[in-house]
């Protein structure tokens, strides 16, 4: 079976979006899918950079609401469309996101790890005067110090997302040399009942692997782990379900017979 939700989607709503929703959604009706998930950014406490006010990462949830609602009504019968956030979590924004998180009522929340230690990793100076191990190594401990402060979110999103931006990339990057690390925070998910994210953003950036990489996914499935969801984490039309049947055969490859989709914070299968 095809995969026909795509649960991780930038509109012009985030910061780093500057494509409406609509054209979205047309896009998303024209590739047959069935089900488009909207998860805009919420992150809270993003630090200021030259040139980069971090306040551009703070959303303002009611508009997008809004156009939400607008646009269900208005593709009613041609597309199911669910209201996600992305909360970028860190310890500093801890109370921040709590008090967020009940404010509305969601179909779907990401919780991710874009800031290390007061850093955005998507910027080269969070990699540099140190080894890529030592900086993934950081990422992955502040990653499983997230998780265990936090637990109102439904999937853990690209959970090895710093590798996007490592210098070269996933080049000589596996899991195995952070098996530890990454089976504290699989096993910390799976005790708080909280699913992980395959995530095909990379590709797009020049990775091979997805996110997280295929044997951390054959972990999760090891240790039990059966909530998965399937996002292109796209900012535009042109990536909307990009590589999704790869991501298909990879799920089934990694032992998964369902992906997930969340509505109202209730996790659906569906037959891979």
């Amino acid at each position: 079976m095809p995969i026909t939700a795509d649960c991780h989607l930038h509109s012009s709503f985030s910061g780093d979006s500057h494509t409406p929703m609509e054209e979205m959604v047309l896009q998303g009706i024209a590739q047959g899918l069935e089900t488009m998930c909207f998860t805009e950014h919420q992150d809270f406490d993003y630090p200021d950079r030259e040139g980069l006010d971090g306040n551009i990462f703070l959303l303002d949830t009611d508009p997008y609401l809004y156009d939400l609602a607008r646009l269900k009504e208005k593709y009613a019968g041609k597309i199911r469309l669910l209201f996600g956030v992305e909360l970028g979590l860190q310890p500093e924004a801890l109370r921040k996101n709590a008090v967020y998180a009940k404010s509305y009522e969601f179909d779907f929340i990401i919780g991710s790890s874009h800031i290390c230690h007061g850093k955005d990793v998507y910027y080269p100076d969070f990699f540099q005067g140190r080894s890529k191990e030592e900086a993934l190594g950081e990422y992955f401990q502040s990653t499983l110090e997230n998780i265990r402060k936090f637990s109102n979110f439904d999937v853990y999103g690209h959970l090895d997302y710093a590798v996007r931006y490592a210098p070269g990339k996933d080049e000589g990057y596996s899991y195995s040399a952070y098996r530890d690390i990454f089976d504290d925070i699989l096993k910390e998910l799976l005790d708080k009942g909280k699913g992980i994210e395959l995530n095909t953003g990379g590709i797009k950036k020049g990775m091979r692997d997805f996110h997280p990489c295929m044997d951390a996914l054959k972990r999760y499935r090891e240790l039990g782990g059966e909530i998965i969801t399937i996002g292109s984490d796209s900012h535009d039309t042109a990536h909307i379900g990009d590589s999704f049947g790869r991501a298909a055969e990879v799920l089934r490859e990694c032992g998964f017979q369902y992906y997930c989709v969340f509505e109202k914070r209730n996790p659906e299968f569906h037959k891979l």
